[in-house]
Parts: structure tokens; sequence; C-alpha cells
């Protein structure tokens, strides 16, 4: 049964003009309504020629800036995500899914998960990958260091075995980073679950 996947699109930064005379910043929900909402009432009227509209004397508008757009595809388990930006792709796979308790080994199970993952780099055509490891806070900083690295180790064989021919064009960064760099609050067993993960990363193609 195919697993079923919750998608989310945010922008990396807030859309800003500057001007010569201060920073005035645009609001993308004036309305104050929750996102994701759909507000039925008719648009407020703008008067074109009202004062707070117009630029002081001598300001400009800084230069345009296209926003980096990214978007987070994450199945309803939380096990497995990718996140999309206009520059690269990322699969988050949590620690649970791949191996078992303290252990490097990979389960039966990861093999699929890795094999939709090295098809996506064939895809992208890509010439170099990164597969950093992570670790929750619990054990020590040593052991974290060590488990992740050499879960990442186990992930990126799996990947040039899955790769066949075309991992060995392909320049990989392994990594291991213990509890350095958590994505959720390591002070409960959820946030902890998703520190667990191992990260491959690789640039999208042209």
């Amino acid at each position: 049964m195919p697993r079923r996947h919750r998608t989310t699109t945010v922008l990396a930064a807030a859309t800003t003009f500057l001007l010569t005379t201060g920073v005035a910043v645009a609001d993308d929900d004036p309305t104050g309504a929750p996102p994701g909402s759909t507000s039925t009432s008719p648009p407020p009227s703008v008067d074109a020629n009202s004062p707070g509209l117009k630029l002081a004397d001598g300001a400009t508008l800084a230069p345009a800036k296209v926003l980096d757009i990214k978007s987070v595809v994450e199945d309803l388990s939380g096990d497995e995500r990718r996140t999309d930006t206009n520059e690269d792709v990322t699969f988050a796979l949590q620690a649970e899914v791949l191996f078992p308790k303290d252990s490097a080994k990979l389960n039966p199970d990861a093999k699929s998960r890795i094999q939709a993952i090295a098809d996506e780099i064939e895809n992208q055509k890509a010439s170099s990958v990164r597969v950093f490891g992570f670790t929750d806070n619990l054990g020590s900083y040593a052991h974290g260091l060590k488990l992740s690295k050499n879960r990442a180790e186990s992930v990126h064989d799996a990947l040039t075995a899955a790769l066949g021919a075309q991992g060995g064009n392909i320049t990989f960064q392994v990594r291991g980073y213990s509890e350095d760099y958590p994505i959720a609050d390591n002070g409960t067993e959820q946030g902890r679950k998703k520190n667990r993960r191992v990260e491959v990363s690789l640039p999208k193609s042209d």
C-alpha cells in the first residue's frame, strides 16, 4: 500500500522592499488570518493616491530579489521527509526506519527507501552527494559520533550498490555529527526520534 504524504511549501525568506530612507516590510497576509485559511470577504479598497503608498522624495526601491522556495514532503508517520529548494534536494530518513536500536546494520525494509533515493540521484544526474548521520543527545557525544558516522557509511554503501556503475562517477561526502544540528527538541522522545536520522543531499540538475 503506498505511503501517504503531506506537503508544505514555504518561502525561505520574507519579502522586503528597502528604501534609501528606511525599510518597509510587505505583509504576506495583512488580515492576520491563519496560514492556509481562505477569506470570503471582499478585498479592502485601496486608494492609489494615498500618501502612505508613495515613496518619500529621493527614495528608491531596492533591486528585485528572487526568493528561494522550499517544498517539504513528509509521510504521515514522519519517518521520511523530502525537502526541495531551488538548488538541491534533501532526503531525511529516521533511524528507526533504517536500523535496529543502537546499530548501523540496515533493516531489510531500508532497501526500498534507499533505492528510491538512488533513483532520484540518477534522475538529477548528480555528480556529488552528501550523506550525513545524526543522533539524539542520549548517551555520550563520542558514542553518538561513531554511531552517526557508521550509519552514514551504511547508507552510502547501499546507495553505491543501488547505483551500480554510475556510483563510481559520484563524489560522496560521508560524515557523522552525533547530536549536533538537531531539527527538533531533544527534551521529548518525539523530538529525539526526529533528530535520529540520516540525510542524503544532492544538487538539482539545471
